[in-house]
């Protein structure tokens, strides 16, 4: 199985520290947010890994390189300028991805032990999307979870973090699109899963939460 971690977007929020940096490659505790993903992957067994990028791309290949620092194996998919979304972007990636394959935002921090990721037994489901109570910032939520299946009632937040089946994806063209709609879709033929999460986790969308990210894991090695 691979993984692909989503790294193209441009972090408006985040400015102005992401005009010169990917949102990815900036630093909790001294290390890129996209390492954090990596050493999890790497620790449950995933040694192959795809990331996209589009804002600054090449910073992040030069910063990455082919993996072999971690222990990995790292495949670029470039996107254009502005991205191409996240449905696109996986789209545009697809010939590099497994019949079942992990997707993980590259902008978010998160102490889920992953192997509850190879957990999941997709059987005929497209997808399973791992959820979290909402945070302040999303106190609207995107999905509910109903006997461990998706429903489009806004109770809680995606975190971000998924597993997929390459199958899903066949029929999205690769052009800018956003996933939403295709989840919607795909939970009306009730080809969805849910996990509600409880391990901590943080949309690092703001440098506020960038820094309140930093404080937890500096402090946590003070312990």
């Amino acid at each position: 199985m691979k993984a692909m971690i989503l790294a193209a977007g441009r972090g408006e929020r985040m400015r102005p520290l992401t005009d010169t940096l990917p949102k990815p490659l900036l630093k909790v505790n001294n290390k890129p947010l996209i390492v954090y993903h990596i050493e999890k992957l790497k620790a449950i067994g995933i040694t192959e890994i795809v990331i996209n990028h589009a804002w600054l791309g090449k910073l992040i290949e030069e910063a990455l390189g082919d993996g072999t620092q971690f222990g990995v194996r790292i495949e670029y998919s470039q996107e254009g300028p502005g991205g191409l979304e996240t449905a696109g972007g996986i789209a545009n990636a697809l010939h590099l991805l497994t019949d079942e394959f992990i997707v993980v935002n590259g902008d978010v921090y998160s102490e889920l032990d992953y192997k509850k990721i190879l957990d999941i037994n997709l059987g005929d489901d497209f997808g399973c999307l791992f959820l979290v109570k909402n945070p302040k910032h999303n106190q609207q939520g995107d999905f509910g979870i109903t006997n461990g299946r998706l429903i489009c009632t806004p109770l809680y937040t995606f975190s971000g973090i998924s597993i997929y089946k390459k199958e899903a994806f066949l029929n999205i063209p690769i052009e800018k699109l956003k996933l939403k709609p295709y989840f919607e879709q795909w939970i009306a033929q009730n080809k969805l899963q849910g996990v509600l999460m409880s391990d901590f986790w943080c949309d690092v969308g703001t440098a506020e939460r960038l820094a309140m990210v930093d404080t937890r894991l500096r402090n946590t090695l003070l312990k």
